[in-house]
C-alpha cells in the first residue's frame, strides 16, 4: 500500500547512505510547505584517510541574518574513527523552501511570517561533506515530513 503525502499528511521518513565521502551528500531536498524534523543521524566511517577527517553536516538554506539564499549553515562536525558509531539526536526542525527574500536581518514580525510563508523557488536541504575523497562514512537519517500545502 503507498503511503498517503498529501496535503496535511505526517510520515516518518528514513534514508540511508554508503560511501559519503568528500561529495556534497543530500539527505533531505526540501518541498514547497513542508517542514522537516530530523530525528536522529547515525553515523559510521568504514574507511579515513585520516583519524583526523571528519564529517560535516549543514543545512543549505537560507541566511535570516544577512537575507541572503543557498547559505550552508553548518549544524554540528564530527570524529568518528573507523567502525565506530557517532549518533546526533539532538531534534531540530527547517523549511523544505526558503523565504521569498528580503533584506537582513528578521526583525519584524512580516520577515518572520516571509520565512514560514516558504514563498520562493529555492529548496532548503539538510546535506554532508567528509574531509576526503577516500573517506566512507555510513549515514543513516530519520526524520517526520509534515506536509502543509
Amino acid at each position: 500500500m503507498a503511503i498517503a503525502r498529501g496535503a496535511g499528511t505526517e510520515i516518518i521518513r528514513t534514508v540511508h547512505f554508503e560511501d559519503v565521502d568528500s561529495t556534497d551528500k543530500h539527505f533531505i531536498i526540501g518541498e514547497q510547505h513542508h517542514i522537516y524534523t530530523v530525528l536522529s543521524i547515525i553515523v559510521t566511517p568504514t574507511a579515513l584517510n585520516a583519524t583526523s577527517d571528519t564529517i560535516t553536516f549543514s543545512l543549505r538554506g537560507y541566511d535570516s541574518n544577512a537575507g541572503t539564499t543557498a547559505q550552508a549553515i553548518r549544524l554540528f562536525q564530527t570524529n568518528p574513527q573507523v567502525n565506530a558509531t557517532f549518533v546526533f539526536n539532538d531534534k531540530f526542525s527547517f523549511n523544505g523552501f526558503e523565504p521569498v527574500d528580503f533584506a537582513g536581518p528578521m526583525d519584524d514580525a512580516t520577515k518572520q511570517n516571509a520565512i514560514a510563508d516558504q514563498g520562493s523557488s529555492v529548496a532548503q536541504k539538510l546535506f554532508a561533506v567528509a574531509t576526503h575523497a577516500s573517506d566512507s562514512y555510513e549515514v543513516t537519517v530519520t526524520y517526520i515530513d509534515q506536509n502543509n500545502a
